[in-house]
């Protein structure tokens, strides 16, 4: 179910973060309540392959997001003290130490259901232990979402498991979107901050077309 337009869930949620601290997260509150926009990034599991390199990009961009008055944080399945051993261990040991931003611990995958974004391929029903049984390893795929200061969901996608994101994707969406909301123009294909946005007409359309379209 797209959430495209939509109230992101109000659901709080483990953390942890690089001091070893747990505590509750509420994706919706943490938009709405600091004013800023969120950018909440979902990956399989931790000390995987991919996953490193993707929190260790969105680390290295914090400093633009936060320019941008944007949010990070990561998420997976795996509990609190998986994610602060993963925290702790350094780069050439396959670890994400240096990372800073809080890390969703959705053990019990509640909102991860309600995304939906768990790999689970089939669900069968055993009558003899009155137990429903999933194929598929019911972890996350590589979703990602981009929420408004007032909690509604303006972007999601999701990556199957191979497919590392693209960090600078996400800083033109957030550029996108805050150039919508301050100048009222919307964002053709291939915009970046400082090109020409257009009108949301047919005349704005024709004429962008007439200089861009080559």
């Amino acid at each position: 179910m797209a959430l495209v337009g939509k109230k992101f869930p109000d659901l709080n949620v483990d953390a942890m973060n690089d001091m070893g601290d747990t505590f509750k997260v509420n994706v919706l509150e943490e938009a709405v309540n600091n004013k800023k926009k969120v950018v909440l990034f979902w990956y399989p599991k931790d000390f995987t392959f991919v996953c490193p390199t993707e929190l260790h990009a969105f680390q290295a961009a914090l400093g633009e997001f936060e320019k941008r008055n944007t949010i990070v944080i990561g998420a997976s399945c795996d509990t609190p003290e998986v994610h602060f051993a993963w925290l702790s261990a350094s780069k050439d040991n396959g670890g994400i130490e240096g990372v800073t931003y809080p890390l969703l611990a959705d053990s019990n995958r509640n909102l991860s259901s309600v995304l939906g974004i768990l790999d689970i391929t089939n669900e069968t029903y055993n009558e003899a232990t009155d137990s429903i049984q999933v194929e598929g390893d019911n972890v996350t795929y590589r979703a990602t979402y981009i929420i408004d200061e007032d909690g509604i969901v303006q972007h999601e996608s999701i990556n199957n498991m191979p497919l590392g994101r693209n960090i600078g994707e996400y800083l033109r969406l957030v550029d996108a979107l805050t150039h919508v909301q301050e100048k009222g123009e919307v964002c053709p294909a291939n915009w970046e901050e400082g090109k020409q946005a257009m009108s949301a007409n047919a005349k704005a359309t024709a004429e962008y077309l007439a200089v861009h379209a080559n």
